[in-house]
């Protein structure tokens, strides 16, 4: 593994577990071409310890059975979408899942409104097409086609950003495992294995709409955010500790508690209402993502241990992540997140340094 990149595929970042899973759960039937069994898919995922007291990292700390849908789907003849709002772990299950079954997740096709239908299909070397005509020689094969050649998983981030008339080309691909290619009077059949993971952002809904016999070819799984504050709390200091050790820098610790108050104001933003259910008051539209909080966190860390300051000064440096993350949104966003400091966060007693740290950045 090289050091000098800055991250990895995960089938690399994990080798060492997956190499003990894949030897561990030798024993239990898997599908052909997948690496790994759907249960050693499953501890991969959701983590564990093996007979041999070898441990496996959690990727994922939600819903086990959403996990065990999403595998059972891959099992299956339909393939597998992940919806959900940003920063509910969508590519990064994705990815996990990716490379457990098929040790491979660099099948990767990017989805923007530029996306054309060469980029789900295939397109061709023009110099060698002009020069020789259309060979097999010069086809330009997309990740699609070549996850139907290697019976692996493809793939697709932000479907919903493709164009629907392009997302159609994927109908009959995943409907008759085959993909025609005219121009050779040939076609490419898929090797058992092959099949497709694409995500979807919902707050995209209306961008480019799926069509029904599109869905059709989908088991579409909602992605949600955390259902706790602990479990919340959990993943930003699991992920920030991950990106801490991936920099292979030994930031300062947080004070006790710092997380769980930023994290208790994303939650109380994102529902419009005091944890306690006490208060209520306009619902914020920005994205208070899990993903958000672990930036925010990561950032401060660097930024107070490299530019120096106390826990107060941290404090300062969360609220700054937290105001210009939901200030970028809109003037109306802001004046929300005022509101809330000044009759929510000023009247509890315990977080007068909270306040003060808002205060202070904001009069800036």
């Amino acid at each position: 593994m090289n050091e000098n990149f800055q991250r990895h595929n995960a089938e690399i970042l994990c080798a060492e577990e997956l190499a003990e899973l894949s030897q561990s759960f030798k024993d239990y039937d898997k599908p052909e071409n997948w690496y790994c069994s759907p249960q050693a898919v499953l501890m991969f995922i959701m983590g564990g310890t093996l007979a041999n007291g070898f441990k496996i990292s959690p990727k994922y700390f939600g819903d086990k059975a959403l996990v065990e849908i999403m595998i059972s789907t891959l099992m299956s003849d339909r393939a597998l979408l992940l919806i959900g709002v940003p920063g509910t772990a969508k590519t990064w299950i994705a990815e996990h899942i990716c490379a457990a079954v098929s040790n491979n997740s660099s099948l990767l096709i990017q989805g923007t409104s530029g996306t054309g239908e060469e980029s789900l299909r295939y397109s061709w070397n023009y110099a060698m097409l002009l020069s020789q005509g259309p060979k097999p020689e010069a086809l330009v094969k997309s990740p699609i086609m070549r996850a139907m050649e290697l019976g692996s998983i493809c793939r697709i981030e932000e479907l919903s950003r493709i164009p629907s008339e392009t997302q159609d080309a994927l109908i009959s691909i995943l409907s008759e495992k085959t993909m025609s290619i005219p121009e050779l009077n040939s076609s490419i059949f898929s090797k058992k294995g092959f099949n497709v993971v694409a995500t979807a952002n919902h707050l995209d809904r209306g961008v480019f709409e799926m069509s029904s016999a599109l869905r059709r070819r989908f088991n579409i799984v909602m992605m949600p955010l955390p259902k706790t504050l602990e479990e919340e709390v959990k993943i930003v200091k699991y992920r920030v500790g991950q990106l801490e050790q991936n920099h292979k820098v030994a930031f300062r610790d947080l004070k006790l508690g710092q997380v769980d108050k930023l994290v208790t104001m994303f939650r109380e933003l994102r529902s419009g209402m005091t944890l306690d259910k006490k208060q209520k008051f306009k619902s914020s539209n920005a994205t208070l993502s899990p993903a958000e909080a672990i930036s925010i966190v990561h950032q401060a860390k660097i930024q107070s241990e490299i530019f120096g300051g106390d826990s107060h000064s941290l404090n300062q440096h969360f609220a700054q992540g937290l105001i210009q993350s939901i200030g970028q949104h809109s003037q109306d966003e802001m004046l929300l997140l005022k509101e809330y400091i000044e009759n929510i966060i000023k009247k509890r007693g315990d977080w007068k340094d909270w306040y003060e740290a808002f205060k202070s950045v904001l009069n800036e």
